[in-house]
């Protein structure tokens, strides 16, 4: 029966921790959740990701402010469009029928 040799055993534990990082590395590449020893997801806390977060969630509330706004501002056209497009086209045609008349 044959032993393993020390080298042998320090060549496996290199072998085995170099697969474990470059596992770990593709994971992280393709955006796949971490996991600690016990299989539960490790999100690494990343502050730009948090600060990219408040950014949007601000722009999304002014973009929603002016939206609400843009719509206001719609439906006073709509409602000088329709209330007043015909008295209006009365009015200018009753002016027309005055200048000529005149």
């Amino acid at each position: 029966m044959e032993f393993i040799t020390e080298s042998a055993v320090i060549g496996g534990v290199i072998a085995m921790s170099l697969a474990w990082v470059a596992n770990t590395w593709i994971r992280v590449k393709n955006g796949y959740p971490l996991e600690n020893s016990w299989g539960k997801a490790i999100y690494p806390k990343n502050d730009q990701a948090v600060e990219r977060v408040k950014l949007l969630t601000q722009e999304n509330a002014e973009l929603r402010a002016e939206l609400g706004s843009m719509k206001d501002r719609l439906a006073n056209v709509e409602r000088i469009v329709t209330d007043s497009g015909y008295h209006l086209t009365s009015e200018i045609d009753r002016l027309r029928d005055k200048r000529e008349a005149n």
